[in-house]
């Protein structure tokens, strides 16, 4: 499960970096996510 968890914020974070953020709101919202999707990867990991 640790190794899903890992995969899964890789991927948060490719995306984040290949997306064209507009504004430093739109990169904040980017972040948001990328972190909820982690934090929901590592609950469903315990």
């Amino acid at each position: 499960m640790f190794k899903r968890t890992i995969a899964v914020a890789l991927v948060s974070i490719g995306l984040i970096a290949i997306s064209a953020c507009n504004t430093v709101e739109g990169a904040g919202k980017d972040v948001s996510s990328a972190g909820k999707a982690v934090a929901n990867a590592a609950d469903g990991a315990k």
